[in-house]
C-alpha cells in the first residue's frame, strides 16, 4: 500500500482549489462525502468538462492523497466482488482475490463511462452503495462485509443513458457543462498551466509556494467537509420533510426514493453550511441534484437539464407549503 501510495503521488493532478467553476459539481461530491447514504453521484456531461479532473481532485483532497479506485467499463463480475484467481488456479494453487469493491471501502469507487457498463454490473455496485454491505459466496458459505465508500459515475449523453431504474437509485446528478463565463475559462486555463510548470518545479527539487498555498485551502476545505460529517446527525431536519414530499409529487417523481434522497441532500448541505437545522433554502439550493434525473422527462432525454422555470417551480411550492 505504501508503494502504491508513492506512485500515486507521482502522478499530477490538479488540486482541488484551483477547479474554477463548477458549483454544482463540487458541491455533489462534497454532499455525499458528508451523508454517504445518499447513495452516490453521477456527473453527465460531454467530453472535456472537467469530469474526471474533479473526480480525482476531490479524491486526493479527502484521501490522504489517494485517487479514487477506478472499475473499467469491461470489468467482470468476479472483478467487482471477488473470485479465485485464475492464473494462481491454472497454476494449481488455488487463490481468493479480492473485488475492486472491497478495495474501495472508505475510499471513492469511480467509474467512468458507466452508461456503457453492463447493468448486471451497476446493479451490484448500486445495491452495495445503497446498504454499505457486500456479501460474497464463497467455499458454500456467504461472507458479509462492511464496504463504505463514495460511489461516482461519469458519462457522456451522447453515447446513451442509464435505464430509469438504475438512474434512480443514483442519490444525486449533475449536468455538467461547458463553463461560458470568460472570466472563469481564463482563471481556470491560467491554473491549469501554471499547476504544471509548479509541479514540474517540484518535481525537481525546488519549492512551491502557489502548490503550497493551493493543499492548505484543500486541507482547510476537507476539515470543514469533515467536521459537517460529524455534525450531520445533530441537524434537525423535521420541518422540511413536507416540503420534499410536495416537492416530489410535484415533480412526479415515482416512488419514495426522490423526497428520501432530498431530505438527506438538504441535511447534508445545512451541515455543510453549520446550521442545526434544514431550512426551505437548502432544500431549493439541492433540489436539482436530487430530483432532475428522477422526473419522466428524463426517460426521453439522456441530459438532465434543470431551467430557471424548475426552479420557480421549486420557489412555488416552498410557498404553498409554507
Amino acid at each position: 500500500m505504501a508503494q502504491q501510495q508513492a506512485e500515486q503521488t507521482k502522478i499530477p493532478v490538479l488540486p482541488y482549489s484551483l477547479i474554477v467553476g463548477q458549483a454544482s459539481l463540487k458541491l455533489a461530491l462534497e454532499l455525499a462525502y458528508i451523508m454517504p447514504r445518499l447513495g452516490g453521484v453521477l456527473l453527465s456531461g460531454h467530453r472535456g468538462t472537467g469530469k474526471s479532473t474533479a473526480v480525482r481532485a476531490f479524491a486526493q483532497m479527502v484521501y490522504d492523497g489517494e485517487l479514487p479506485v477506478t472499475l473499467p467499463i469491461n470489468a467482470t463480475e468476479d472483478r467487482v466482488v471477488g473470485g479465485w484467481d485464475v492464473r494462481e488456479m491454472l497454476q494449481k494453487n488455488p487463490k481468493w482475490k479480492d473485488g475492486l469493491l472491497l478495495e474501495a471501502t472508505n475510499k471513492l469507487l469511480y467509474v467512468d463511462e458507466i452508461n456503457l457498463l453492463d447493468d448486471h454490473i451497476v446493479n451490484i455496485i448500486l445495491d452495495v452503495t445503497a446498504t454499505g454491505k457486500l456479501v460474497v459466496a464463497r467455499d458454500g458459505n456467504s461472507e458479509s462485509y462492511d464496504v463504505p465508500f463514495t460511489l461516482v459515475g461519469t458519462m457522456n449523453p451522447e453515447e446513451g443513458g442509464l435505464r430509469p431504474q438504475l438512474l434512480d437509485r443514483f442519490g444525486l446528478m449533475v449536468n455538467v457543462t461547458t463553463e461560458q463565463d470568460a472570466t472563469a475559462r481564463l482563471q481556470a486555463l491560467k491554473n491549469v498551466l501554471t499547476f504544471e510548470d509548479e509541479w514540474a518545479k517540484r518535481e525537481a527539487g525546488e519549492n512551491s509556494t502557489f502548490l503550497d498555498n493551493a493543499e492548505a485551502q484543500g486541507r482547510e476545505l476537507f476539515d470543514q467537509l469533515k467536521s459537517a460529517q460529524e455534525e450531520m446527525r445533530k441537524v434537525n431536519a423535521d420541518k422540511i420533510l413536507p416540503l420534499c414530499v410536495a416537492l416530489a409529487t410535484e415533480f412526479k417523481v415515482e416512488g419514495n426514493r426522490g423526497e428520501r434522497v432530498l431530505a438527506m441532500a438538504a441535511r447534508a448541505y445545512a451541515a455543510k453550511e453549520n446550521q442545526s437545522e434544514v431550512t426551505a433554502d437548502h432544500v431549493a439550493k439541492v433540489a436539482p441534484l436530487a430530483l432532475q434525473h428522477r422526473r419522466p422527462t428524463m426517460a426521453q432525454n439522456n441530459e438532465a437539464v434543470w431551467s430557471p422555470d424548475d426552479d420557480e417551480q421549486v420557489q412555488q411550492v416552498i410557498e404553498k407549503v409554507g
